[in-house]
Formats: structure tokens, sequence, C-alpha cells
């Protein structure tokens, strides 16, 4: 099956088609090309942070990327995706399709989940055992219903999107008493005992992606300079070398595959003002190889030693952040008042800490949320304590879930093409960007 976005209105004119042309992404998408995944090409006029808007649009589908080939070629832009849902399936429902191809084509436009009608909180500070039930408990007291959230924390540090709005009403808040209220008290929450410098609130109305946000805060927090908690034998590997012939600097990482791995890579190179010009990804396995041949934007390589650490660093932690640490467990109840108060109370009160949560409401008011939960020191915790909280919360509303099935595979077979004259177009598709790769002696061969 091939799909095109490129339709030619009949009233435009040769020139008009070519400026439409050179404006608009080419988007084809085949499922006969290749046995196990879906591919995505995207075909469009090169301009910074294009690659980050493509793949923002998969991920945010949570889609698995398990191939890719990016080039850009002067100023035009390349990329192949071999993409499945999360059990490892090619796409096959024609919704997600249509809105893939509706979605790529547009990318130039830019996209941004609405949170109109709510009032966006920005926290960061010093991770601690019930500091979750400590913010929830306060805007439960403020009269502040949170209708969405997600919390990451890295290194001893924790960073928080909560969207909210009045609880009577219904309505963002937009009270500057109340604001400067929900400011001080959840500040006074962050700071605790020693983190009186570092501990940072904010409130906004503005509309933003809430994960970018979230590299952001961490970003500009500096967590890539503390040290970690707890070692393990599973970090990221990332190298940096300078191909000074042609002008890049080449970025290897070797690490464990998981959702949204490569949107977390490119948005923290894009927010640190680096361009990806070609690239490749592969996984095998549980494992991802990823090469990307990248300049800063000013056009040069990476020129020092400290830059290179740094960038090193700043990766890593990218990757690290949203890795899942801890038990998942997943809460699907009635929404009511003080809900996620008294939920992370329970876990504080067995000695539970969040290491990551997604808080979201649906539209019949069904609060839907996953947490990731450790002991006290970051150690797997103790089933028997999870049972208790479960216990206590509702046996049929809190549940330990297990990662999807595709992530716990010990290998996968080789993808194989398979015939389809969409799945030949886009082999070639592929094999022109792996060529571009193979003419600038990036890689060693596109066969």
């Amino acid at each position: 099956m091939e799909i095109s976005n490129m339709e030619w209105p009949t009233y435009l004119d040769e020139y008009e088609k070519l400026v439409f042309r050179m404006t608009t992404p080419r988007v084809m998408i085949d499922n006969a090309g290749c046995s196990n995944s879906t591919r995505v090409m995207i075909d469009s006029a090169r301009k910074h942070g294009i690659l980050l808007e493509a793949v923002q649009v998969l991920t945010d589908l949570n889609l698995s990327i398990k191939k890719a080939y990016i080039s850009s070629d002067g100023r035009w832009f390349m990329d192949v995706f071999h993409v499945t849902d999360l059990d490892g399936n090619k796409l096959t429902d024609e919704s997600v399709i249509s809105y893939i191809e509706q979605s790529l084509g547009t990318i130039h436009y830019g996209s941004a989940k609405c949170f109109d009608g709510l009032t966006a909180l920005e926290l960061t500070g010093t991770d601690r055992i019930g500091l979750l039930s400590e913010v929830f408990a306060v805007l439960s007291e403020l009269e502040c219903n949170v209708v969405e959230a997600k919390v990451w924390t890295h290194n001893g540090r924790i960073a928080s999107l909560i969207y909210v709005k009045e609880r009577d009403s219904g309505s963002p808040i937009e009270d500057s008493e109340k604001i400067d209220t929900i400011e001080a008290r959840l500040r006074n929450v962050l700071k605790g005992d020693n983190d009186i410098r570092s501990a940072k609130t904010s409130v906004s109305m503005a509309v933003t992606h809430t994960e970018r946000r979230l590299h952001q805060m961490m970003f500009t927090d500096r967590d890539y300079e503390r040290k970690p908690i707890i070692r393990t034998n599973d970090n990221p590997i990332v190298s940096v070398l300078n191909c000074l012939e042609k002008g890049y600097s080449v970025i290897n990482i070797h690490c464990k595959d998981r959702p949204k791995l490569l949107f977390d890579i490119v948005c923290t190179m894009t927010d640190m003002q680096y361009v990806v010009f070609h690239a490749t990804l592969n996984t095998a396995g549980d494992r991802v190889h990823s090469e990307f041949f990248i300049r800063h934007t000013d056009g040069s390589p990476i020129s020092s030693e400290a830059e290179k650490q740094r960038v090193i660093l700043c990766l890593q932690a990218a990757i690290e952040r949203r890795a899942s640490e801890g038990v998942r467990l997943e809460l699907s109840t009635g929404d009511k008042q003080g809900l996620l108060a008294d939920v992370t109370r329970t876990f504080r009160e067995n000695g539970l800490n969040v290491t990551r949560a997604e808080i979201s409401t649906t539209s019949d008011n069904t609060a839907l949320n996953v947490f990731y939960v450790t002991d006290a020191i970051g150690n797997p915790s103790d089933s028997k304590i999870i049972e208790a909280v479960r216990m206590k919360i509702g046996l049929s509303d809190l549940k330990v879930k297990e990662l999807p099935s595709i992530y716990h595979q010990k290998a996968e077979e080789n993808e194989e093409p398979t015939g389809g004259v969409g799945g030949a177009m886009l082999l070639s598709l592929g094999s022109i960007v792996r060529k571009n790769l193979y003419n600038l002696g990036l890689i060693k061969s596109f066969s």
C-alpha cells in the first residue's frame, strides 16, 4: 500500500506547484515492502527542527521506531522510518495511517497537544520520598483539579509539568493572588530542608509539547552534571568523534531499546543547537545502535574536549530520564477530589518513591494514571509492599503492569523485504538515503 499526499488542485500553475512542492513535505507509507514493520518516508525541504517534529508525530502515537535512515542533501531532507506498534505489529488501522500522513504533511507549521483552558505549573527541585504527595496535597487544598501531569526524576532531581484548572468552575486559574499563593506554597514544598537555591516553580498559559519541555527543564537544571544515585550495568554508551574531512562530528549511541528513545535523543540535540545531517538507527532484540552526523547550527563541528564531554553527558541524561525504573503501577478509577494526594500519600507511607508518573483524565472523568515506584533508595520494591499498597488503594483499581512484550524479546529476526510496488518504491527510497551516506564516506556500504 502506498499513500501520498501530493494531489494537485487543478487550478495550480507549474510555478505554484513548485512552490507548494518545496514547502510541503511529501509522505509515503508502505506496508508491503517489509514483513514485520511499516515504512514511513518523508521527503521535505530542510529546516532546523524538522527531524524532531517528524519523530514527535510518530512517538506521540506510541509507535516504536525499529530502524531509521536520515539524510540531508543540500537544502533537502529525507527520512525513512521502520515503525511498529508497541506489540511489534505493523500498522493496520487506516485512521492511524491517515493521521500520520496528514500530521507529517503539515509539520512545517508545527503542532502541539492542546491544553486550552488549563493552567500549566512547572516544578523543578531535589527529589525525595513523599515529595509528590506533598505537591498534590497542596494543590488539593488550594482547590486545583489536576487534569494531566508528567513527572520525571533523574540523578536526584525532579521535573514536573502539571496542568490544572479551578475545581468549582472548571476554568483556568487566572486570579493573580491565587497564582502567587500556588507558586509560593509549591516552592516551599520543593525547597524542603536543603534545596533553598535550586527549587523553582512557574505558572504558564502557554501551549507546549510536555515531554520536550521536561527535557528543557532538566537540562536547565543541569541534572546531567550530578552523580547518579544508583549506578547500573546498563548505562547508555555515547561516543563522539570528529570527521574533520567532512566537517561533521559523529555521535555513536549504544543502549537498551525503549519507547520514545529517538525522540529523547533528537530533542536534546536540537535544544543544544545541533543539526542532524545524516543518521542511522538499528535495533536488534532489546538493543539499539544509532549513529548521528551533526554540526552546530553555525555549521561547525564539536570543537573542544569540554564540549565533547558535555554532549556525552547530556545525551546520556536524555536517555536515562525516561528509563523505566521500578515497578509500573497503573491506576484506573473515577476521578475525585484529593485522589492523587491520597494515592501518593499511600506510596509514601509504605516507603515507595515515585521515579516517574503520567497522570491523565478522560472526558468521562476517569483517572488513568501510571506510576513507576522503587524503594526509598532506588532499589526494586518488595512485592509484599506492592500488594499491601494495592489492598489499600483497591486491587481492581491499581494494577501491576509489565512493559509491552516487544521490549522483552531477546532477539528479532532480520526484516525481509516482501513484494509489492509500494514496497519496491520505499525500498528504493531507503537505498537512496543509504547511498547518500555512502557517497559522503559516512558508511562503508549501502547494500
